[in-house]
């Protein structure tokens, strides 16, 4: 140690002290050797596990849109389907040149072809006429004042809306009668 001051300061050399350990036995590094390998075989396993069930996964999700795709289409094709009947009606109708009484029965005869169909496919109007305005159903796009119907309730529908099974496609397009007596 060197003194410094009159202060006793530690040197390098001083600090300098040999640890030794002992020495290890080659039967240990080679069951550490050994067991590391093992590890890095099971690490390998598992990263390539892992890949498998990623490709897996891929291809389901990619299958899974594929079959969604071939439903829409195949219930596309389905709905136009049970139109083309209509089609070929009209069609059938415009070719024969007739007029009056006998086209518009024809008509008739077709848009009634037309409901029954759209009916079939789950399309359900909506009823507005003399109903209570419902917001959910309806849109109004007059207020009228009248004291011949009850308040807030349809006066007369513009344009029919319409249902698929429980959802709502289009709300039907009424005028509301407001009526100032029962108020």
């Amino acid at each position: 140690m060197a003194r410094k001051n009159g202060k006793a300061e530690e040197t390098p050399q001083a600090l300098d002290i040999e640890h030794e350990l002992p020495p290890a036995e080659e039967g240990e590094i080679a069951a550490e050797n050994a067991e590391l390998a093992k590890l890095h075989q099971e690490r390998d396993a598992l990263l390539d596990r892992l890949a498998r069930l990623q490709a897996e996964f891929d291809n389901a999700r990619k299958r899974s849109a594929k079959e969604q795709q071939d439903f829409k289409e195949y219930a596309l094709a389905e709905a136009l389907k049970s139109l083309l009947p209509i089609v070929d009606s009209f069609d059938g109708a415009l070719a024969s040149g007739q007029t009056g009484a006998d086209f518009a029965s024809g008509v008739q005869l077709i848009n009634r072809q037309f409901h029954d169909a759209l009916t079939r496919l789950g399309l359900q109007p909506i009823e507005a006429q003399g109903q209570v305005f419902d917001p959910k159903l309806h849109q109004a796009v007059q207020m009228v004042e009248t004291d011949e119907v009850e308040d807030h309730h349809v006066i007369d529908e513009l344009q029919r809306g319409y249902k698929l099974k429980d959802r709502l496609l289009r709300p039907a397009m009424v005028r509301v009668a407001t009526n100032p007596k029962q108020k």
